[in-house]
């Protein structure tokens, strides 16, 4: 099926100039957006590497400890819901812009309500008070984490469709955009030949047509000379031509 294309006229020029300079400026926008999403989602995945590692690490350590303190204290988890299940850590959600993107960010905060249950007084506080500490980092990386996935997550999807506009753009609407403007300019250039070839072949036959009214307006002009010439006689032909006697004063 062929493309249906508009009239070749100097308001559709214009109409589709203005348009392509449109479509150029947002391709720029949208690429400078997704250079910069590309550069922070690299950034992130970077940090959730490094979190990942730390993470592995802290928790082979931190269920060890779990393991050392019940070794140490005995059976602790009964003595653990038997006490105060107050939270003494929330988390705080909030949003972070980045190139127009919406992204979730998650931080961790402190209640100020310290745990006042006496664990392991005969034994194994140390170990406790260790476990409770390690724990508590690794719940501060697992926060980190939750935020850094979610932040990963968004920017891929809002990456993905800049790219697919970014490709339209670049690939369908410019391309077809300037196809049509090079196509009114052929047009409007094979029409101004035209004129141009046109008017100079009525500037021709208008030449040629003031010359042959010339040519008649001289020819007529000789003639009406030599009818007045032909119908006047010679006033010199009424005088006697004979020798006149002298007149004497």
């Amino acid at each position: 099926m062929s493309e249906t294309r508009p009239p070749p006229t100097r308001m559709n020029l214009q109409t589709f100039k203005v348009k392509h300079k449109g479509a150029k400026k947002g391709y720029e926008l949208l690429k400078k957006k997704a250079d910069a999403l590309k550069a922070r989602f690299r950034d992130i995945a970077k940090r959730i590497m490094a979190v990942k590692s730390q993470m592995s690490e802290l928790c082979a350590s931190s269920f060890f400890s779990l393991t050392q303190a019940e070794y140490a204290a005995g059976e602790i988890k009964s003595k653990i819901l038997e006490g105060s299940m107050e939270a003494t850590v929330r988390v705080e959600g909030r949003q972070d812009n980045v190139a127009g993107v919406k992204i979730p960010v998650f931080r961790q905060l402190d209640t100020d309500s310290e745990q006042k249950d006496q664990l392991g007084l005969a034994g194994g506080g140390r170990a406790i008070q260790n476990c409770r500490e390690k724990f508590r980092n690794l719940l501060d990386l697992m926060i980190k984490l939750a935020s850094l996935q979610t932040a990963f997550i968004t920017i891929d999807e809002a990456l993905k469709v800049t790219n697919r506009r970014v490709n339209a753009l670049e690939n369908v609407t410019l391309p077809k955009i300037e196809g049509t403007l090079a196509y009114i300019n052929k047009e409007l250039d094979e029409l101004e030949r035209e004129d141009f070839t046109r008017l100079k072949k009525v500037q021709e036959k208008k030449a040629v047509k003031q010359a042959e009214e010339a040519k008649t307006r001289d020819a007529r002009a000789a003639n009406r000379q030599a009818q007045y010439a032909s119908q006047e006689p010679d006033m010199m032909s009424k005088f006697d031509t004979s020798k006149d006697e002298d007149v004497v004063f």
